[in-house]
């Protein structure tokens, strides 16, 4: 079992991919984050991205909220990029766009740790 960090929901959805690939996002798929140093809104921006099994390319279903993410965005700045596992918690299709999708964050154990 992975340590718990947080859970939030997936901000801005509506503005990204979700809608092409909702079909696919259910309770238990896992997502990747990723650091969007380019995010003009958003200095702390972190993109949570959804990856099919048969595309090489991923789609970014929305963001970590601004008020969740700051130290997130720090950590994989460090370089961290697999620390995370990021998983769909909860599914509501008929709540507003912003709480439609609630995420669970988990801190990876570390394999290699000589302990």
């Amino acid at each position: 079992m992975e340590p718990f960090f947080m859970n939030c929901h997936l901000a801005g959805r509506k503005y990204h991919d979700a809608d092409e690939v909702w079909e696919e996002l259910k309770v238990g798929t896992l997502l990747q984050l990723k650091r969007d140093m380019d995010n003009r809104h958003n200095a702390d921006a972190v993109a949570v991205m959804y990856k099919r099994p048969s595309e090489d390319e991923p789609y970014c279903i929305g963001y970590i909220p601004r008020e969740d993410n700051e130290t997130i965005a720090a950590i994989l700045e460090m370089g961290w990029t697999d620390i995370f596992e990021c998983r769909i918690r909860k599914v509501n299709p008929d709540a507003h766009s912003e709480y439609q999708i609630y995420l669970t964050i988990k801190i990876k154990r570390n394999k290699t740790s000589i302990y």
